[in-house]
């Protein structure tokens, strides 16, 4: 056929594409759902007598609620930094090509980790009983200096003891596997450089393996917050102890337990906030382009499109404006 004889040809642009939105049924009626859930819920805290949320406002701010929290604070600060050193610690023993050191470290991780940590508080707060004085002196010789073990382990020292020890096992393999998490090569390149060792840890090694240890350094440090309360089976007045301690003595008992709990979501809140910046600190080497933060998410809602949140989410050879 004669291509002159098929008829006008149509030049110009295309017609628009009516482009129709997929229908989601299932999440508008999940959505409805929640929503009804989530107003009985709300209805329920409100108009529940039961709750005496004017008796929860008085205990938030109570001397003794605020002193349980204090301790509570200095408790996990502690413990936590007694749990990492020695998880640092046990994680190059259970590294090191010695075998006793090897094997120690190994012992004291199966121990402490394969007991309850209630039951080695209990533990240290009645060690006077296996020994009622402790000393310092040559081994097998004479002592320079000794005192009674319950004037030397108070409840609060016995809590530390508890807690930081049996968090160093945890710890200690979470470092072993952040170490472990770095290929070999880098630190045969590094040796091959030149670097020492400790240079070759702290700049090869630790930088790349800190992104594999502080999520889970941070939700044992979230945990802490709340094991803590498990000293109060040796009479330590942290946080829950004092609400238990008010409760007892009011039979206000639900109030109480609420205004604690509001405490311990305040504080792992601000733990949550923490740890999201520091790994998205550490995240920078890994990362081509960093998430969003929360606050540039919510700006993002607003003007409709998201920033690149460093200078390196910038593609090479575009420096003078694109992004991706």
């Amino acid at each position: 056929m004669n291509p002159i004889d098929q008829g006008p040809v149509k030049t110009g642009r295309p017609e628009a594409i009516k482009a129709v939105p997929v229908r989601h049924p299932g999440r508008w009626a999940g959505a409805v759902v929640v929503a009804v859930l989530a107003a009985m819920l709300i209805h329920a805290l409100v108009t529940n007598p039961a709750f005496q949320w004017s008796v929860v406002g008085d205990t938030l701010f109570n001397d003794q609620i605020l002193h349980g929290l204090l301790v509570t604070l200095e408790l996990t600060a502690l413990a936590m930094v007694m749990g990492v050193i020695g998880g640092i610690v046990l994680a190059v023993m259970r590294l090191s090509p010695n075998p006793l050191l090897s094997g120690v470290a190994w012992v004291y991780i199966w121990v402490f980790r394969g007991t309850p940590v209630l039951v080695q508080l209990v533990f240290w707060n009645f060690l006077a009983a296996i020994w009622p004085k402790l000393s310092i002196g040559i081994p097998f010789g004479p002592e320079f200096v000794s005192g009674s073990t319950n004037n030397l382990i108070p409840v609060f020292v016995a809590a530390l003891l508890g807690l930081g020890l049996n968090e160093a096992a945890y710890m200690a393999e979470i470092v072993r596997g952040g170490l472990q998490s770095v290929s070999e090569g880098q630190t045969e390149a590094a040796h091959a450089l030149g670097m020492s060792r400790f240079q070759t840890m702290k700049r090869i090694v630790l930088p790349q393996a800190m992104r594999v240890i502080i999520p889970p350094t941070g939700n044992e440090t979230i945990s802490m917050l709340k094991t803590s309360s498990l000293a109060s089976v040796i009479a330590l007045e942290e946080l829950y102890q004092a609400g238990h301690n008010i409760f007892s003595r009011t039979f206000q008992t639900i109030p109480v337990l609420i205004a604690v709990s509001i405490w311990y979501l305040i504080l792992t809140s601000i733990l949550t906030v923490g740890q999201y910046y520091i790994e998205r600190h550490y995240a920078r080497g890994a990362n081509r382009t960093l998430p969003p933060t929360p606050l540039q998410r919510i700006r993002g809602l607003f003007t409709g499109r998201r920033k690149p949140s460093k200078a390196h989410d910038v593609v090479p050879g575009l420096e003078g404006g694109g992004h991706l």
